[in-house]
This record gives C-alpha cells, sequence and structure tokens, in this order.
C-alpha cells in the first residue's frame, strides 16, 4: 500500500471525510525522495467548534506512525463543510520550494 493510500486509510478510519484530496508534492522539492511532501485537503463535520490547531492537532495524531518516515512535510488544509462553502472549494497553491540540497547548503 502506498504512503498516500496509509495517510487516507487512516484519516477515514479517525474522522468523519465529506471530502478528502491528497496531493504528492514531493515532486516540488530537493532530493529522490517520491512519498514525503504531500498536500491534504480535509473537509469534516467532526471540525466544527474546534480551532485550527486543534484540527492540526487531530490530524497528526490520526497519522502521527507516518509523520517521521516516510512522511518529512504535510500541508493540511483543514475544513467544516460550511466553511468548504464559503471557501468555494478554493485552496491556496503551495509555494515552491525554496531549499537545496546539502551540497548546495556547504557552499558546493
Amino acid at each position: 500500500m502506498s504512503v498516500a493510500e496509509q495517510l487516507e486509510c487512516l484519516l477515514q478510519a479517525g474522522l468523519q471525510v465529506e471530502y478528502i484530496r491528497l496531493e504528492n508534492e514531493s515532486h516540488m522539492h530537493s532530493g529522490p525522495a517520491t512519498e514525503s511532501h504531500f498536500k491534504l485537503v480535509l473537509v469534516s463535520p467532526d471540525f466544527a467548534g474546534k480551532r485550527l490547531v486543534q484540527r492540526h492537532q487531530q490530524v497528526y495524531g490520526l497519522v502521527a506512525e507516518l509523520m517521521q518516515n516516510p512522511i518529512h512535510a504535510l500541508a493540511l488544509h483543514l475544513h467544516t463543510p460550511e466553511e468548504w462553502v464559503e471557501r468555494s472549494g478554493e485552496v491556496p497553491l503551495s509555494p515552491t520550494c525554496k531549499g537545496g540540497s546539502k551540497t548546495d547548503q556547504a557552499g558546493g
């Protein structure tokens, strides 16, 4: 099972999911990793009444086993169904990676 599939299974098991979109953004980052950087858009009524930090904590708690390895970065866009309608399904673009390889940073 791929990392993305594992991530989705953990989220589906732990939350009432109305909409989920998981994008593998590993290609936007330096290095050889192929499943290490993701953007998650998740709509769930379970987020109602929770501050943003509480939503992030809830999601990170569900996927903790993947966060040290193999996932290096997970951009979270977490919404209630009402918020999602207000946003018209718009999600900001991810920034381009500004990091380089370790050899670039060493002045090579």
